[in-house]
């Protein structure tokens, strides 16, 4: 009997410590993610996990961490998981367990969220990843809707849009789209004309490099041609303030030109206009909310001021702005973004196709049509894009579902 306690003891014991990071990286491997690695040393055990497996980032890294707690924490010591974006780290999830007498039992709460990497980055970064996301190709569909009220003779005016688009990574940080716009309703040709709105044309076919930069900044820089018919070149940067994370600063800068495509031939005119914005951000984690104040240059050379409120959803993110360019009249509106399915878990091998993440629409209450016009310089940002990997957004996440 008394043997039999001792070896009882022993297993439970030994519980902690027999958790292994080669099986769960293997088993993140098999629930979907890519650009997997792990390493470990005297102080902590260190994970990298991307997340292509589920298409909302909050399941995404709660079922990794979910992962982690079953198979994957170390005896002890502390354990750091590492979000990345085509191979550039976002976020970290930070564990730290409590000694004592007993065996730790981590929970989901128990991880703290951040931008900050430590020295966990440089010690993982070497290691070979499994399951790596360079060549893969994600074929994606844009749904493209516009609804305006322009006319007096019919109550709106439709146009609805279906847009592939094939999405490449090429190296870290590289990311190649090309896209193909192909018309499906417009019920108004009389205002919706033109070769831009009647025949299949190109959209985006840009080249984007991401990386990150020492003190939470982060910077990307394109080339191509983007949306409302305009090509050339665009850096953005971001910087996240290391003592308080709510607060974040942002800049943009774009050297364009007209690019139209018109029976099958591309017309460009020379880069010679020059846009611009800085701004600054604060994020209410009580509410999910961002508060952004930005000064503009727009399309036409008028300079202007806007201003968003923004809440995130699981599901959807929902926007109000206002704004001043000069030349016109003080506008303003609101947008939505919603998600759209499928939610489960999904893998790709080398080509994958799926819907775009977001559908969404804007609301330009002030009806303004030619002033405090901009472009977007990748096809895959959006409102609720911005958030996708905010620390505290995904804090709730994992504390919510």
């Amino acid at each position: 009997m008394r043997k039999t306690l001792l070896l009882l003891f022993c297993f439970i014991s030994m519980e902690g410590i027999c958790q292994s990071g080669e099986t769960t990286v293997n088993a993140l491997v098999g629930m979907g993610f890519e650009n997997v690695r792990w390493t470990e040393d005297d102080e902590e055990r260190v994970y990298v996990v991307e997340n292509t497996a589920y298409r909302l980032s909050g399941v995404g890294v709660g079922k990794a961490i979910d992962q982690i707690q079953q198979t994957g924490l170390p005896d002890r010591k502390s354990c750091r998981l590492i979000i990345v974006e085509n191979n550039v780290p976002q976020i970290s999830l930070y564990y730290k367990p409590v000694l004592s007498d007993t065996i730790p039992t981590a929970s989901r709460k128990d991880w703290d969220v951040s931008y900050e990497l430590g020295e966990s980055w440089d010690k993982v970064k070497k290691e070979k990843r499994k399951n790596s996301s360079l060549y893969k190709v994600d074929v994606v569909v844009y749904p493209e809707l516009t609804v305006q009220n322009l006319v007096l003779t019919q109550v709106y005016q439709v146009l609805f849009n279906l847009s592939p688009a094939v999405e490449i990574s090429l190296w870290k940080g590289m990311k190649f789209t090309g896209q193909i716009i192909f018309p499906i309703y417009n019920n108004h040709k009389s205002y919706f004309r033109g070769t831009q709105y009647t025949h299949v044309r190109q959209g985006y076919i840009t080249v984007a490099q991401s990386m990150r930069l020492p003190y939470n900044t982060f910077l990307t820089a394109s080339v191509g041609t983007f949306n409302a018919q305009r090509w050339g070149a665009d850096l953005r940067a971001k910087h996240i303030l290391i003592k308080d994370e709510r607060f974040s600063f942002e800049g943009r800068i774009g050297y364009t030109g007209v690019s139209k495509f018109e029976d099958f031939v591309w017309h460009v005119s020379p880069l010679k206009r020059l846009t611009w914005t800085v701004g600054s951000n604060f994020y209410w984690p009580k509410y999910n909310t961002q508060v952004s104040a930005k000064v503009e240059q727009y399309l036409l050379g008028e300079k202007g001021v806007r201003f968003d409120l923004m809440r995130k959803f699981k599901h959807a993110a929902i926007g109000l702005y206002a704004m001043k360019a000069e030349h016109a009249k003080k506008n303003g509106g609101f947008y939505f973004q919603i998600a759209l399915p499928p939610y489960g878990k999904y893998k790709r091998k080398h080509v994958r196709v799926t819907p775009a993440k977001y559908l969404g629409m804007s609301y330009n209450g002030g009806n303004e049509r030619y002033y405090g016009k901009s472009y977007t310089p990748q096809l895959s940002s959006t409102y609720a894009y911005e958030l996708e990997y905010n620390p505290y957004f995904i804090k709730s996440e994992l504390l919510n579902y």
